[in-house]
């Protein structure tokens, strides 16, 4: 399936969103925050069917991570973290895209993608880089409380995302 010039672009302005919105949240312990640009990488995955535009989602959502990175050494564990987070959420939770709810779904993916994710990058700078802290440490300080507001925050902007959708493409 190509991929149109629409959802590109869709694709790229809810990047940018959480590029933005992860920009200006201060961090929460250790100087790590919590990381909206997942959350927006999860809407995208939920938004489209096709797993090439969303590994090629998840790559660029790598590159911006790595970009604006403030984890000392973090730009190739947020590459690794994106590429693998994707792919295992795409992967894992297709299968219930027409099954449950939107909302629900929406709330699952977040919470599962955002531990994937946690785990991925804080294993991947552990071998890589090097930890400030204990793994246990920074799952619980920094991850788990990301995963709480990626989930609030990420289904309050889908469901806002989907009303939008509606009224913007009604043809």
């Amino acid at each position: 399936m190509r991929m149109n010039l629409k959802k590109l672009i869709i694709n790229s302005l809810f990047l940018a969103v959480g590029v933005v919105l992860n920009q200006i949240t201060p961090p929460i312990l250790f100087g790590m925050k919590p990381d909206f640009s997942l959350a927006m990488l999860f809407i995208i995955i939920l938004l489209n069917d096709d797993y090439k535009t969303c590994i090629s989602t998840g790559v660029v959502a790598g590159l911006l991570a790595a970009a604006v990175t403030t984890f000392p050494g973090g730009q190739l564990p947020n590459i690794i973290d994106r590429i693998v987070t994707t792919s295992l959420v795409f992967i894992a939770l297709r299968p219930f895209k027409d099954k449950i709810n939107d909302k629900i779904h929406m709330i699952i993916t977040t919470i599962v993608g955002t531990i994937i994710s946690g785990s991925v990058f804080l294993g991947s700078a552990l071998i890589i880089v090097g930890l400030p802290a204990s793994f246990k440490a920074l799952f619980i300080t920094v991850v788990l409380p990301a995963t709480i507001i990626n989930a609030i925050v990420g289904t309050i902007i889908f469901v806002a995302v989907k009303k939008s959708m509606r009224v913007v493409f009604r043809q």
